[in-house]
């Protein structure tokens, strides 16, 4: 018998007042309730509870050691509840991982609508571009694009993102619109500076991959800063589609050589435990997957 069990025993033996009265509370026997006490007794080199005609009393030792018995009990119980509201109540704090531009132009009106749905739950966002280790990283949910990598990670589809070329409708009156990915080598480029001092970027023609080297005319440290370039007319630029929602919604940006457009990519949310996952990750999941599905950002 485990030591936390001896501690049940020994407790109903103590608010019992008899080591009968415990038995019958346990659904033990007897017989069985005096051995764990008297286990206990040996191990603790001591006399715990002073048996007479009226039932038992507890020693000086015993009354410590009840006290002692009583305060974990609690404790462990405390414990459990506190671990099973967490399943069965959403609160506590819920940590998010995403694409910086989809928390900007599609998670951020969600995740507000959420928080005033569940008030006692918080939310963190943390941005990021890369494919994060939940456990590791301490994420409960992340909204991840692009196919997964085998994980123990549960993963809901929610849409897709596809890969777009686009300039801003003045540029395109300007210099013309390019009906062949060769031609983007008269045009100007403005890139992300981490596709560096020469970008290459990859089209789809009759099902076969093709790519073109180009020397950009303007290297921005963020795609934030290069979509804004282009929108003021600076040059082409390739990006996700969700990432112009905004400005081709609001025609400051067109799509051009959608005809070579790679393929899409499907966007999703992941997380750990499936349905043991807590309470607060398991609302989430029922409140943003249908509002994500039906954002126009993730139609591809």
């Amino acid at each position: 018998m485990s030591r936390y069990r001896e501690m049940q025993v020994f407790d109903a033996v103590v608010r019992c007042g008899s080591l009968a009265a415990g038995a019958r509370q346990l659904e033990l026997s007897t017989a069985t309730v005096m051995r764990v006490v008297a286990a206990l007794e040996a191990r603790l080199h001591c006399e715990l509870l002073l048996r007479g005609p009226r039932g038992v009393e507890l020693s000086a030792s015993g009354e410590a050691f009840a006290t002692s018995c009583r305060n974990i009990l609690r404790a462990v119980a405390e414990m459990e509840g506190s671990a099973g509201g967490l399943h069965a109540h959403p609160a506590g704090q819920l940590q998010i991982a995403l694409p910086l531009l989809l928390a900007d132009q599609v998670f951020a009106p969600i995740a507000l609508d959420y928080l005033a749905a569940f008030p006692e739950v918080s939310l963190t966002s943390r941005t990021r571009e890369d494919l994060p280790r939940l456990l590791e990283d301490g994420i409960d949910i992340a909204l991840v694009i692009g196919a997964l990598p085998d994980s123990s990670a549960f993963a809901v589809p929610v849409g897709t993102v596809r890969p777009i070329i686009c300039a801003a409708p003045d540029y395109l009156a300007r210099h013309g619109t390019p009906q062949s990915p060769e031609q983007l080598k008269i045009h100007s480029i403005i890139a992300t500076g981490s596709q560096g001092a020469v970008s290459e970027w990859r089209f789809r023609q009759q099902d076969a991959a093709r790519s073109v080297r180009l020397t950009p005319r303007l290297a921005c440290s963020t795609a934030n800063a290069a979509i804004r370039a282009a929108a003021q007319g600076l040059g082409l630029i390739r990006c996700l589609s969700h990432e112009v929602h905004r400005e081709l919604k609001a025609s400051q940006l067109q799509i051009v050589l959608d005809d070579y457009a790679a393929p899409g990519l499907p966007v999703q949310l992941i997380y750990r435990e499936g349905r043991r996952a807590a309470a607060r990750v398991r609302t989430f999941l029922d409140f943003a997957v249908p509002r994500l599905r039906a954002h126009p950002a993730l139609r591809g």
